[in-house]
């Protein structure tokens, strides 16, 4: 095990125990690909650390020595290419398997990745390239991908090289090819070449929900944060199969389907999908006997509208959520079907996991849990002051000043005035909106700039979209607020409708009368609108913003 050269202490007997001594001790010159990957393939040789395949029959099972191998080629073919310690290498693969060799390779030369997603049109990759000097971009041959990406290299100064995986691509190198001539022994670099833990590895464009993407970076200690993640909370078992729902190019990619869980020693699956189809989700949680699984409430309401007890999801032990917050019917459809309690989380891309249902704690609908170890969390109100239970407030992360969490952002990537604006206080803003209760449970109210006001209430949209969902015509839902005369607000539902059901007048009443049941009256939706699908962020959240946006242009339009 490897836990114990970072760990002073694994075991913990309660939450209150874990929260006051949990430790995690980074070494000087801490690097991923070295530290975890190498010496696992050092230990245990033949110890499996990723089953993957896809819609296509394709299958691969990599050993952590196939890992080590595969990745000391790439390194070596990428220091062939000029690529070095700062270079910075944009990838964007979805879930191909070389993700996980190109990153490994990458961390060892240290570099800094940028993963991305495939949705990014030339404008989004023209603005990353040059706000990050890009010199490489490792893209899937996927057409729109490849092809956003040859719109724009003319207008990214920095960029030199296109390497391509999966198939072949004119103009582009073909990195299975590339590779195969290079040796694959990579020596550590020593000198001036070696990676400190405080160098930049890693750099996550987040959703830009407000503005431009804002470039949040960690450092090489950023994987030993996740120990957190993947062992207290995921719950990953050595040697067993763990399983995340996300595309590389998102932070939920690093949460859930490398770093923590391999420091833990579990073998990642991965299921690389065309599309999400719930049945055949459900199908390769039960065909490979997944330990332990984390996917978006979004993806589990919608496997809720299959029939889940004709899979055998009997290998399951800890199902999690996060990305949004859960609603509640969804954590009771699941526990009645699979006798599984949903352990919501709570995190961002500048961090690994804030507040969760950790293994000590009974998870309960709605409650996202109590903070992790080493982050100090607080909410605080309007005034600036702690919060009483039951007060709504916002959720900070205090002392990032004078001691910084292990695994937390360390700024925005070349840009120091930013990242002292946010981080050169006494704390961390998250912009994330919650309360706590007496037993210091948090239950997450939304994004402080999606709560609504209406008629001098403030009122969360998690409350009464959950309120919505309760209904079993609603499979998603957004709550936002619609510009009224008289009250400021009122409150919309933008709804996506289960099988079976169709848009009516009777239905919206019905909808509406079961809102004012199962919360306050007067948060229910006044105006309700159905659609096919909600817009998202790149990263999967709800973009309550464009949908108010929208509904506030319809209305100038029409005075």
């Amino acid at each position: 095990m490897l836990l114990d050269r970072f760990l002073p202490r694994i075991e913990f007997d309660s939450y209150e125990d874990f929260k006051a001594n949990y430790k995690v001790n980074v070494p000087e010159n801490f690097n991923f690909g070295f530290d975890i990957v190498d010496e696992w393939a050092k230990q245990e040789p033949e110890k499996k650390a990723l089953v993957w395949c896809d819609d296509h029959d394709e299958t691969h099972t990599f050993t952590f020595t196939d890992i080590s191998r595969l990745s000391n080629k790439a390194a070596n073919y990428f220091k062939s290419l000029g690529i070095k310690k700062g270079s910075v290498v944009m990838m964007i693969l979805r879930r191909r398997w070389e993700y996980w060799i190109c990153a490994t390779a990458l961390h060892k030369i240290g570099a800094t990745v940028i993963p991305a997603t495939l949705q990014l049109s030339k404008k989004d990759i023209v603005y990353r390239g040059n706000r990050a000097n890009v010199c490489c971009f490792i893209c899937i041959n996927d057409d729109y991908v490849a092809q956003q990406v040859e719109l724009s290299e003319s207008e990214i100064p920095t960029l030199r090289h296109k390497i391509v995986v999966g198939t072949e691509r004119e103009g582009w190198r073909f990195f299975e090819k590339e590779i195969e001539p290079f040796s694959d022994v990579f020596e550590r670099p020593t000198g001036d070449d070696a990676t400190r833990w405080d160098d930049i590895m890693l750099v996550y464009f987040t959703s830009g929900t407000t503005g431009m993407p804002k470039p949040v970076q960690h450092n090489f200690a950023h994987p030993l944060g996740h120990i957190v993640t993947a062992k207290y909370w995921q719950m990953v078992q050595e040697n067993k199969l763990h399983m995340s729902v996300s595309d590389s190019g998102w932070a939920k990619f690093g949460w859930g389907k490398i770093y923590g869980q391999w420091i833990c020693g579990a073998t990642i699956f991965c299921y690389d999908m065309d599309k999400f189809i719930p049945a055949k989700l459900l199908e390769k949680i039960s065909e490979y006997k997944v330990t332990t699984f984390c996917a978006p409430p979004t993806m589990f309401r919608f496997m809720l509208q299959e029939d889940v007890e004709k899979y055998d999801l009997s290998s399951i032990k800890n199902c999690c959520i996060a990305g949004e917050p859960l609603n509640p019917q969804v954590f009771n459809d699941w526990y009645k079907l699979t006798g599984l309690k949903l352990r919501e989380g709570f995190g961002q891309s500048e961090g690994t996991v804030l507040i969760a249902n950790f293994q000590w704690l009974e998870p309960s609908a709605g409650s996202t849990g109590k903070p992790a170890p080493l982050y100090d969390i607080k909410l605080i109100n309007d005034d600036g002051e702690e919060c009483k239970p039951g007060e709504e407030g916002t959720i900070i992360v205090n002392d990032v000043k004078s001691a910084p969490p292990v695994g937390l952002f360390t700024g925005y990537f070349n840009d120091p005035e930013m990242s002292a604006k946010v981080l050169g206080g006494a704390y961390y803003d998250t912009g994330d909106m919650a309360v706590k209760d007496e037993n210091g449970c948090y239950w997450f109210m939304g994004r402080n700039d999606d709560v609504i006001k209406s008629s001098g209430y403030r009122i969360g949209p998690f409350e009464v979209e959950s309120a919505v969902l309760e209904h079993p015509a609603a499979v998603e839902c957004a709550i936002t607020g619609v510009p009224d005369p008289i009250r400021g607000q009122v409150i919309k539902a933008t709804i996506v409708l289960a099988k079976g059901y169709e848009p009516s007048d009777a239905l919206t009443k019905e909808i509406q009368d079961h809102v004012k049941k199962a919360t306050a009256p007067y948060k229910y939706p006044r105006v309700v609108e159905y659609v096919d699908e909600l817009p998202k962020t790149f990263s999967g959240k709800i973009k309550r913003k464009e949908i108010h946006q929208k509904d506030v242009e319809r209305m100038s339009e029409k005075s």
